[in-house]
């Protein structure tokens, strides 16, 4: 993995870490991909060792490559309890443990099918999904850059290439990417501070962010950031997350819509969707099949099964409990639902089916052309 980190909303609160007097440094993991043992990424303390739990698993010299050492990143600071963080804030990412930086927040529908009616809020949106009524609850995600030392760590667990683009030419199919953008949740994000100007590698991080020693976080959005989100808005806007755990594996899934494009006299409506798999057990399992039912407005119904996932059958262990990835969809229609089932294998050989929450695919309303380019 590419940092330490810890276990969701288990970092101590900022008044236990100012009663001990030592600095708290982050110790990057980024040398070594596979020697953190830990289900979440925990601070740790590189100088005394304070930790705001008791860990349960510590990285081993014998996995960590010869001639490869841990280096300090930057210093934690206190979990966002309430609000947002802000453009320019430095994060490690507590499942998949590569830096990143913020670039701007999302306010999307989480609709939770592991939460009873009773627990949403006062005021919020309803979506029927069969026989459950399931409440949405307004949530903070969050563009994001990935520092680039850290994809080679992370590419078997997380697409580093997943945010895509329809092209803008003939070829109704043709996609484009922009490496190291991700979707992050507001509970992922542990936040740090560094004092160098250049914290994260990545190509736009210096075209969209600058230094500034005066602000908190101290890297502040440029013209090139503000125009290239609004330019871009309707492509990268996240609008509804679904959510639902079956047998202790959850699955999130991230619709959004790509725009529409004209082939053999019709209109092709395009989709990309971003799912994370997170074990939350115990038991070492791993995805054998996917089974997919695709509805259209337009009346007709496909069922899709394969072989796991983007060619990849990802194991799920409390080493490495999570895989996300990204895929698309057409229809001939503005809008169709998604729904289906990921089957699982255990390790005595015994199979089940994990649901994906139903979801729906909607065009939006002032439909435009996919951008020409990037950054600008």
């Amino acid at each position: 993995m590419a940092a330490c980190a810890i276990r969701r909303g288990l970092l101590s609160t900022a008044s236990k870490y100012n009663q001990h007097k030592c600095t708290h440094r982050i110790l990057s993991a980024l040398d070594f991909s596979s020697g953190l043992e830990t289900k979440r990424l925990q601070p740790k303390c590189s100088a005394c060792g304070l930790s705001s739990f008791q860990q349960t698993r510590f990285m081993s010299s014998r996995n960590r490559p010869e001639g490869k050492i841990l280096e300090p990143v930057g210093v934690f600071e206190a979990l966002k309890q309430h609000g947002k963080y802000e453009t320019g804030q430095l994060f490690l990412h507590s499942v998949f443990g590569y830096r990143g930086i913020v670039l701007f927040p999302w306010h999307a529908r989480l609709y939770d099918r592991d939460v009873s009616p009773a627990a949403a809020d006062s005021k919020p949106d309803s979506v029927g999904h069969g026989s459950k009524e399931v409440k949405g609850k307004m949530h903070t995600y969050y563009q994001v850059l990935i520092d680039t030392r850290d994809c080679p760590h992370i590419s078997q667990r997380s697409q580093t290439e997943a945010v895509t683009f329809l092209a803008n030419h003939d070829d109704s199919r043709a996609l484009y990417a922009i490496p190291g953008l991700d979707y992050v949740s507001h509970e992922d994000i542990l936040p740090y501070n560094s004092t160098e100007q250049v914290p994260i590698q990545h190509e736009l991080f210096e075209r969209f962010l600058m230094f500034n020693p005066s602000k908190n976080p101290p890297f502040t959005a440029r013209d090139t950031l503000r125009a290239w989100q609004e330019k871009n808005h309707p492509w990268l806007e996240l609008s509804d997350v679904h959510r639902e755990t079956t047998e202790n594996i959850r699955v999130t899934v991230i619709p959004f819509y790509m725009g529409m494009r004209e082939a053999q006299n019709s209109h092709v409506y395009w989709w990309r969707y971003c799912i994370r798999l997170e074990n939350l057990g115990n038991e070492v399992v791993q995805l054998r099949e996917r089974h997919w039912r695709i509805f259209s407005l337009s009346g007709t119904l496909e069922t899709v099964r394969g072989r796991g996932v983007v060619g990849k059958e990802p194991v799920l262990s409390r080493e490495q409990p999570a895989f996300q990835y990204s895929s698309h969809v057409s229809l001939q229609a503005p809008s169709g639902h998604m729904w289906g089932t990921f089957c699982f294998e255990r390790t005595d050989g015994s199979h089940f089916d994990v649901r994906i929450p139903p979801f729906s695919l909607e065009s939006n309303k002032y439909d435009k052309a996919p951008p020409t380019g990037y950054p600008l």
